[in-house]
């Protein structure tokens, strides 16, 4: 219980400043500081707390679940490229949304959406997109905490609970400290878990005696070598997952963050520091997972082995529910955790333990996200606002918060799927592919609301299909199959981790033709009034003067 206990100290203080924010917050009143904290947000607490929202479970527990299954590809799949193009998104679509944001007062994508385009309902379209394909996001938080607690508890504290008290304090301090408490626990919560990394690998190193044995255990193996190569993963999936980050500056938490800053200059800090805080959490949870597979003292470890042993060179086949039986033993999520229980002391493991939950709770700007836009896109666009006051608004927002938290929470606790590939398919996949909508908004004077709502009603869809279709057609044990071939070229196919269309990740058409309808139906519909062209398309000079 000792660690667990550590980790119970720090959730009391993750509360405290939480409402520490709330106490200060409530000294001023209205939408804008409890949703935006006031635009103003300095240098240190804005790099970190939008590093920290991007940096979720997905990165600590799914990214080193998938390197333990898939080997150090995973490094190259996400981290390379995310440390490329989230900085450039940042650059050239971040500032300008700073800038249309403090000129013309917005505090959602949706409302500049709305404003770009001259329109109303297609924004509500936008809004119900945004909000469906952030919802996975917030459960594989969910998901983080309960596997977290259950491994450093040993099990006494069971999945379903671990994940209720993650739940429970996430929505404690974004419903009483709103942007502003939200902000400062990711600031508290990204500076300890950069330094997990690290100690962590330290720490384990020391545990097993060094990782050059373990290196060399699992390159002379026959079955383990592959993980030290890219030979698992093909040149086509691997150039899909350059698509991925292309979802960072399309999810609405994101653009929120973008919003509060309080100078423009801000950014400049932000797009350099922010490939090397990739580097200083990404390397260390990856090469976790790999080394986890060249110990053999741990029967946890070895019992997922077994499971993917199993699966990978079974030729007989299994039922539904004997493949999800051995693809849950082999999900491996909770390795770090499994870790750390072995090899750390134990009030290290909770100080180590603590770092993850912080990863783990970043979904805070997620929930308050969906608040945002919630209240601001529905809410107040509707006459919510002018009927009942800026009050209620505010207390809407903080019911919608309880609400969507608890939503997820019941998904999660019935849901097999990993947290790697349940962010990847659906959450970043979605998000990617309204990514044409900013730049078309931003960038192009010939974009219209109609190409807006066919792009994104085909992210939808593509999600939506994509969903029902590897329902209908479940994983393969091992090899993939195809579904679909034209004159020998395989067009569709079902493998183990997803799907692929013509060799790419599903991401990769779903963001061009998403591109191309934005494109197509937009050179043949009416464009908006040359007024609101002129007012976003403003020369750089009264950029500047402005910020």
């Amino acid at each position: 219980m000792i660690p667990t206990i550590v980790i119970f100290s720090y959730l009391a203080l993750v509360l405290y400043i939480g409402i520490f924010a709330f106490k200060r917050s409530s000294k001023r009143s209205g939408a804008e500081d409890f949703f935006l904290a006031s635009r103003s947000l300095g240098p240190y607490v804005f790099l970190f707390s939008l590093f920290g929202t991007n940096m979720t479970a997905f990165t600590i527990l799914g990214a080193s679940g998938h390197a333990f299954n898939h080997g150090i590809v995973t490094y190259g799949l996400m981290a390379s490229s995310s440390a490329l193009i989230i900085p450039l998104t940042l650059f050239f679509i971040g500032t300008r949304t700073w800038f249309l944001g403090k000129k013309y007062g917005f505090m959602t994508p949706v409302q500049m959406f709305r404003d770009r385009w001259e329109c109303r309902h297609i924004g509500t379209v936008i809004f119900v997109a945004q909000a469906c394909f952030l919802i996975p996001y917030i459960i594989i938080a969910v998901m983080g905490g309960g596997a977290t607690f259950y491994s450093i508890s040993g099990g006494i504290i069971p999945f379903w609970l671990g994940g209720g008290i993650v739940a429970v304090v996430v929505t404690s301090y974004v419903f009483f400290g709103g942007m502003r408490g939200t902000a400062w626990v990711n600031t508290f919560q990204t500076t300890l878990f950069l330094g997990f990394g690290g100690l962590a690998l330290y720490v384990i190193s020391l545990g097993i005696g060094g990782f050059d044995n373990v290196i060399n255990n699992i390159a002379d193996s026959p079955t383990l070598s592959s993980l030290l190569t890219r030979e698992n993963v093909s040149p086509l999936i691997f150039f899909s997952y350059t698509f991925i980050p292309l979802s960072s500056i399309a999810f609405p938490h994101i653009g929120i963050f973008c919003l509060t800053a309080k100078k423009v200059t801000q950014f400049k800090k932000t797009v350099i520091f922010y490939p090397l805080c990739i580097l200083a959490i990404w390397l260390p949870c990856v090469l976790l997972g790999v080394v986890a597979n060249g110990l053999t003292d741990s029967p946890k470890i070895q019992e997922k082995q077994q499971a993917r042993e199993f699966l990978s060179s079974s030729e007989m086949p299994l039922s539904i529910n004997d493949q999800k039986k051995f693809q849950q033993q082999m999900a491996a999520d909770d390795i770090i955790p499994i870790l750390l229980k072995r090899y750390a002391p134990l009030w290290l493991a909770g100080i180590l333990g603590a770092g993850i939950l912080a990863a783990v709770m970043a979904s805070d700007s997620q929930i308050l996200a969906l608040s945002t836009m919630f209240t601001e896109d529905i809410f107040a666009f509707y006459g919510g606002k002018l009927r009942f006051g800026e009050v209620v608004q505010v207390q809407t927002g903080r019911l919608f918060i309880a609400l969507i938290t608890l939503v997820a929470y019941v998904v999660a606790l019935n849901l097999p799927a990993s947290i790697f590939g349940l962010a990847v398919q659906y959450a970043f996949s979605g998000y990617a592919a309204l990514f044409p909508l900013l730049v078309g908004a931003l960038f192009w004077k010939g974009s219209t609301s109609w190409g807006a709502l066919a792009s994104t009603v085909w992210a939808i869809s593509s999600v939506i299909a994509l969903a029902i279709f590897q329902s209908v057609f479940p994983a393969p044990v091992s090899s993939p199959y195809i579904i679909w071939s034209v004159e020998g070229l395989d067009v569709i196919v079902r493998t183990p981790g997803g799907t692929t269309i013509l060799g790419f990740l599903p991401v990769v058409p779903m963001t061009l033709i998403s591109a191309g309808l934005m494109a197509g139906v937009s050179l043949l519909t009416k464009k908006p009034s040359l007024n609101t062209i002129n007012r976003y398309f403003f020369n750089e000079s009264s950029m500047q003067k402005t910020t």
